[in-house]
């Protein structure tokens, strides 16, 4: 209570004991424990949020196929094998054979799941016989810049996908993927992305809450990504320029965007979808410190600007010995929600806790908590009930931001949204080969602004 409410409040007490109504009375009045009145944002039925059972209803028969078999994609499969019944997965491809057979192996061995020679492909190529082989659906989870031709193809064929986050790393990424989804919704295709957090218990929780007002109007918010440094491969003897760059992926910007888009995505896009909204304009800077391979960022801060005029501050680090934060926050007119220290909490004003999810009651009554596996029980069900979603064009927003923060970064310059998305942006080096030597030059640390 501030002074003049204390003074206001002081008057009334004494008014009322000169008219003889009892402090009891009064005291009565005051603890009047109704809820709190709410505006919504969003009415109920306006917006999506996906049913989450532990698993995906029974149904016909799905055969579906992996594009990309490194660490994300073994782990997309068993996800997908987890999510129901009559699943599995018939053919598999990816750039190199040692990859391919590696997992081939695994799935043999840990899901007792046979995939024939002939279904096991290579090369550049390969994602176009594994989707024009006999399945129902794909799994998309290759270094970030083939996805959207992979996708387009997978649309072309009439396959319902799965895509890892990110969806591209450039402009003109960006609008195949956003072109694509509306040629998937159009074949009633069920289009499903790899940003676990829409089918994250405590995040859907947390979203309908704040549709439903308890935080009031959003007014800005900042998210973070903040970690030790990834893997990398350093160039073993025999390994082309093009091989070694494949391999060691996350560390270069061609292939992966750059940590800002290929992992930082994550938070970027939770603002994005809690606020419904996508960003004008974006102010970053970010440089390289400690990385052992690539030509990427080490860390990236970016002042995003919203539609509406509200901000978002996006930070993100990739460096060991450092203070690690992986969590959003927005704030509100009422309040704010939080899922910093592995929860999910609203504040009002005060900072007073008004809402806080409840994890204990989760792991009671559901089986099935991890958001990896609940994102293909929900993209089963929609393929098995002939329904079509796109989860494509929502994501590409949050893609495109990641995009404009780390193009701003690396310049120096504002990235303004209408100008980055009619970029003619294109990653593709000119001399992609894997067997013969490529011009490496192009492939420097950016450095931004202008020197004295």
């Amino acid at each position: 209570m501030n002074r003049r409410s204390f003074i206001r409040n002081s008057a009334l007490v004494g008014a009322l004991g000169t008219v003889g109504v009892g402090g009891n009375a009064f005291l009565s009045s005051c603890s009047d424990d109704k809820k709190p009145k709410y505006v919504a944002l969003k009415a109920p039925g306006t917006y999506y949020t996906p049913d989450l059972p532990d698993l995906a209803n029974d149904g016909k028969a799905l055969k579906a196929g992996l594009i990309g078999c490194g660490g994300r994609g073994t782990g997309a499969v068993v996800n997908f094998l987890n999510a129901g019944n009559g699943l599995t997965i018939t053919a598999v491809a990816d750039t190199f054979k040692d990859k391919v057979d590696a997992f081939a192996d695994y799935l043999q061995k840990e899901k007792n799941i046979s995939v024939p020679e002939d279904k096991r492909f290579v090369g550049f190529d390969a994602y176009q016989k594994v989707i024009d082989s006999d399945v129902d659906m794909v799994i998309i989870a290759t270094p970030p810049y083939f996805r959207p031709t992979h996708f387009k193809y997978a649309t072309e064929k009439g396959k319902h996908a799965f895509l890892e986050k990110p969806l591209c790393v450039d402009a003109t990424g960006y609008r195949s993927v956003v072109a694509t989804a509306k040629q998937a919704a159009a074949k009633n295709l069920a289009v499903v992305t790899g940003n676990q957090r829409h089918h994250q218990r405590c995040y859907v929780e947390s979203y309908k809450k704040i549709m439903e007002g308890y935080i009031g109007e959003i007014t800005g918010g900042v998210v973070y990504w903040n970690q030790n440094q990834l893997w990398f491969k350093t160039r073993e003897k025999g390994w082309s320029d093009c091989e070694w760059m494949i391999r060691d992926w996350v560390n270069w910007k061609w292939l992966s965007g750059d940590h800002i888009v290929e992992q930082h995505v994550h938070n970027i896009d939770v603002f994005m979808w809690f606020t419904g909204m996508k960003p004008v304009s974006a102010v970053g800077f970010g440089s390289r410190e400690r990385r052992v391979t690539g030509d990427q960022f080490d860390f990236f801060s970016v002042d995003f600007e919203m539609e509406n005029g509200i901000h978002l501050h996006s930070m993100c680090r990739q460096i060991d010995g450092c203070d690690n934060n992986i969590s959003e926050f927005i704030q509100g007119t009422k309040g704010s929600w939080s899922s910093a220290d592995d929860t999910c909490v609203i504040k009002d004003l005060a900072g007073n806790v008004i809402w806080k999810y409840d994890f204990e009651a989760e792991k009671k009554e559901t089986k099935q908590q991890d958001p990896y596996t609940l994102e293909h029980v929900n993209w089963i069900n929609h393929v098995r009930s002939n329904q079509a979603i796109d989860m494509v064009s929502d994501l590409a927003v949050s893609n495109m931001s990641g995009i404009m923060g780390r193009d701003s970064a690396y310049t120096g310059i504002k990235s303004v949204w209408d100008n980055a998305t009619a970029a003619p942006q294109d990653f593709t080096p000119a001399d992609l080969d894997l067997s013969k030597k490529m011009n490496m030059t192009g492939f420097t640390v950016p450095i931004p602004g202008k020197g004295k």
